[in-house]
């Protein structure tokens, strides 16, 4: 197998140099024969109509030729056989895509062979097809090759009858599918779709019969953490990246590295580093445009800010900090270190624990807070459980849950009462190791919770009610300082990530709330957890403590 790794990625970014790997290619001179046709083709909506030799960049004829250069001359078999792009917005990203899969079909020897080019928005599909046909009506030789179908939205090879098809991405459409060669742009828009991960698996399917196939993803970062199809293929290309997996796929991540993403001085935040990630600059993208976009786009608040930066700059976002979000969102990132459930027993003198939701429609969420023994750090550790159902109440938000339970940090229960079980035994070992102070519940319809307490050895004066709404304000302010102070750890679950970005703050005279109503229909219920342990620890209980008595009522 070809090794596609790029160890020395982070030094190629800072220089400027491709990301595509020194690669020993098995028909190299099939790689050039495609930059060479890619080279030819024209821009119909640039002003003098230039070709991709003239205004194209070199970062991308290097993808070009090795995605052409990697097809066995004898055997026809692929070493490449999928690319995964990640690029910010204006960097020539659906031009230069379209022209890739023109490039494809006028190289293609396969009769009849379908290729598909797809979107899952109509506006950009149709940009697509709009720069393949405007390249075509350019070229002579090519309108004498190709036969362009602008109601169907085909190119026929005249020669071959190969056909190249743009289409909006349908996964019902997609299913079933075989084709000789694939590009989708903007996968990270797929990512959020109920029924893209089976359509996805489909397309691949279609690929089989034909060792030459191959299928390209060219996608900007998600203005949302990444879920889904995406999130699984993002993570993948950078392993590929980094050297720690195998698989037949070129990863060109344009994207600063994760540790700079989250450092608390945001290096990405200076313009001298977008060049970085800007490999277009200078051709399609002028850094003082985006300097100038991002000025006005940050004095409308940090949370558009980093949507903005999500598009042009590729940075993930883990919380989205929106209008009238929770203050610790913020902090949330840069607090994040490695934090497990052994680690809470044995790094912590005390914890309390906290729990929240529950209903079918709801996430039950617990939480835990731990007393760091020498450095007296507060320890987050949170998990969720939920009923199958609620991917079918919530089917806006089941790619995203599923890739929850993928990570192990949501559980998704056959059984009604297996997840208040699981959630008890859990507890039951805190008491048991002799570290629980108390937990703390929200006393509306938590009966079933408080037997499967008991029932795991937790005793009832250890289990307290925490008063919700405005009285749990100072909860909510402590874990704000916390955070920001640096004391205050958590594991960097996605899950947890996910709910403290839906979290919304009300104002409420001179308190503020953390509500589900305000929160819409996010789901916010493991955040709550952790309020409720945090109210808990903030009492400073001593270590292997009993019960503590103030502002708490008994259940």
């Amino acid at each position: 197998m070809l090794d596609l790794s790029c160890p020395d990625w982070r030094d190629r970014l800072r220089a400027g140099r491709s990301l595509v790997p020194d690669l020993a290619l098995p028909d190299a001179d099939a790689g050039d024969r495609a930059v060479s046709v890619f080279n030819r083709l024209r821009l119909a909506d640039v002003v003098g109509t230039p070709t991709m030799g003239e205004a194209g960049g070199e970062w991308f004829r290097d993808i070009v030729r090795a995605l052409f250069g990697a097809v066995d001359p004898v055997t026809k078999a692929r070493a490449i056989r999928e690319l995964f792009l990640l690029v910010p917005k204006k960097n020539s990203k659906t031009t230069n895509g379209a022209l890739l899969m023109l490039t494809a079909l006028l190289l293609n020897q396969r009769p009849n062979a379908p290729f598909l080019l797809t979107a899952p928005v109509q506006k950009t599909a149709e940009e697509a097809f709009s720069a393949i046909a405007g390249a075509i009506a350019l070229d002579p030789v090519l309108e004498a090759k190709l036969h362009v179908r602008d109601h169907l939205k085909q190119v026929v090879h005249r020669e071959t009858k190969a056909r190249l098809e743009v289409m909006t991405f349908d996964p019902a459409i997609i299913t079933g599918r075989k084709v000789v060669g694939a590009l989708i742009d903007e996968l990270h828009v797929l990512g959020k779709m109920p029924r893209a991960a089976k359509a996805m698996v489909q397309l691949r399917g279609g690929m089989v019969p034909f060792p030459e196939a191959f299928l390209a993803t060219i996608t900007t970062q998600s203005d949302e953490p990444p879920v889904g199809v995406f999130a699984d293929d993002l993570e993948r290309a950078r392993a590929v990246r980094d050297g720690t997996r195998q698989s037949p796929v070129l990863p060109v991540l344009y994207e600063f590295p994760m540790e700079e993403q989250t450092a608390a001085d945001k290096p990405w935040r200076d313009p001298a580093n977008w060049p970085m990630v800007t490999p277009n600059a200078g051709r399609s993208i002028e850094i003082e445009r985006l300097v100038a976009e991002a000025a006005d786009e940050e004095a409308k608040g940090e949370a558009t800010f980093r949507i903005w930066a999500s598009q042009h700059l590729n940075i993930q976002i883990g919380q989205a900090l929106a209008m009238h979000g929770w203050a610790g969102a913020e902090f949330w990132e840069v607090q994040a270190e490695r934090v497990e459930f052994e680690d809470l027993l044995t790094r912590c003198e005390v914890i309390t624990g906290g729990v929240d939701g529950g209903g079918l429609d709801d996430l039950l969420g617990a939480a835990l807070v731990g007393r760091e023994i020498g450095t007296g750090r507060w320890l987050l550790w949170t998990r969720a459980w939920a009923h199958p159902s609620v991917l079918e109440r919530r089917k806006s938000e089941a790619e995203r849950l599923r890739g929850f339970e993928k990570d192990g940090h949501l559980v998704l229960v056959d059984h009604i009462g297996d997840d208040v079980e699981e959630l008890a035994d859990i507890i039951g070992r805190v008491e048991k190791a002799g570290l629980l102070n108390l937990v703390g519940v929200d006393p509306a319809g938590i009966g079933q919770v408080l037997d499967a307490l008991a029932t795991a050895g937790v005793p009832a004066e250890k289990v307290v009610a925490v008063s919700q709404g405005w009285r749990l304000s100072g909860a909510i302010k402590t874990a704000e300082r916390r955070l920001a102070e640096g004391a205050l750890v958590h594991g960097g679950q996605p899950l947890m990530a996910w709910c403290v970005s839906n979290a919304k703050v009300e104002p409420k005279g001179n308190a503020m709330l953390i509500t589900k109503q305000a929160s819409g229909t996010a789901k916010i219920d493991p955040l709550m957890a952790a309020f409720n342990a945090i109210e808990l620890m903030s009492r400073n209980p001593a270590s292997n403590s009993g019960r503590i008595e103030q502002g708490f009522v008994s259940l």
